[in-house]
């Protein structure tokens, strides 16, 4: 008896960290010291000195059951750039700049050329967001996973500016609401979407079902916004008074999350472009429209509260960066903390 026969092959471990080799060092940044393989990631944190009160922020989230799909359609290559997302967009929203992500993959039998896949949508969604991929955990559990199944986890690290950081509690009455697109559901609400499209957990006899859960749920990533706001964060110190990562729960789980007692974010669902794919979702499954707007984020991937004074240059440096931003609601004051008018 040995460890292979009873179902960890530390072998295809080590075949795994030669094959994610190049990927991994592809997001390398000057401040990270040491390279793949170390007990732990190390960083260079000297350039802190530029930072008069530096704060350090982290988040951790997963992929959910959109990894279901995954192992349905056997695609793997953009579940990667999901888990950095949903870790990354978290950390934005503060305004901080993410510097290093670890990701943890659990598996019933390690497939080496199928996890290189999935760690190089990693490492893509890190460059993306502009971090550096510095290490993580691969272990497989037989008995506990089937051979074919995986899980992923990720965590970011990041600094921010104390006096800079932005949360919710500067939010004023006047402000105005932007919304800016999301690329597709992002990596929420697969649970009910395979509740609606699949039977039996099997992928549907219907090869239009089968093309729009492959190529608008699956293959569609989280946008990561980084790039599209970095700009307008840095550009204009306090302008931005709160940002909401859409996420699990929709509007009315995530926007109450940034405002303050006794405003209210108060937003014209008209004034927000909504994809074909969630009038499909909601047509399919016979989906209350308020119950769409409690599990997706209907085309607004990120929402931000804004000066009125700066919303136009604001805008104009998403726009440069090349992402759009709607002017949708304004914040007033209201005992509810999220109104979504047209629903």
């Amino acid at each position: 008896m040995d460890y292979k026969t009873a179902g960890v092959d530390t072998h295809a471990g080590q075949q795994f960290v030669k094959l994610i080799g190049p990927a991994v060092a592809s997001t390398k940044k000057p401040h990270v010291l040491g390279g793949l393989g170390g007990f732990a990631a190390m960083s260079d944190l000297s350039f802190l000195k530029e930072y008069k009160r530096p704060v350090l922020l982290s988040t951790t989230d997963g992929v959910g059951t959109k990894l279901h799909l995954a192992k349905l359609f056997n695609r793997h290559e953009t579940v990667g750039i999901d888990l950095v997302a949903m870790c990354a967009n978290d950390l934005l929203v503060t305004g901080a700049r993410a510097l290093i992500f670890l990701d943890y993959v659990a598996c019933g039998k390690l497939n080496p050329e199928q996890m290189a896949i999935v760690v190089q949508g990693v490492a893509e969604g890190c460059k993306q967001a502009g971090c550096s991929l510095v290490g993580g955990e691969t272990a497989e559990h037989p008995g506990l996973l089937d051979n074919d199944e995986y899980d992923l986890a990720g965590f970011c690290a990041g600094v921010a500016e104390h006096d800079l950081l932005i949360t919710g509690k500067e939010i004023r009455e006047g402000d105005v609401i932007l919304a800016l697109p999301s690329s597709g559901i992002h990596s929420n609400g697969v649970s009910l979407i395979r509740k609606i499209f699949l039977k039996e957990d099997r992928l549907p006899d219907s090869a239009s079902d089968r093309d729009f859960l492959l190529n608008d749920i699956l293959l569609k990533p989280t946008r990561i916004y980084e790039p599209f706001l970095r700009g307008a964060i840095d550009g204009h110190p306090g302008a931005i008074t709160g940002m909401v990562h859409i996420t699990g729960g929709g509007f009315y789980e995530n926007v109450p999350r940034i405002i303050p007692e006794g405003l209210c974010a108060d937003i014209d669902t008209a004034l927000i472009p909504v994809p074909a794919l969630f009038d499909h979702i909601m047509k399919k499954g016979s989906v209350a429209r308020k119950e769409m707007y409690s599990v997706y984020n209907m085309g607004a991937g990120m929402i931000m509260a804004v000066r009125p004074d700066q919303v136009e240059s604001v805008v104009a440096s998403i726009q440069q960066a090349g992402l759009s931003a709607h002017k949708a609601g304004i914040v007033i004051r209201n005992t509810e903390k999220v109104l979504l008018r047209g629903i």
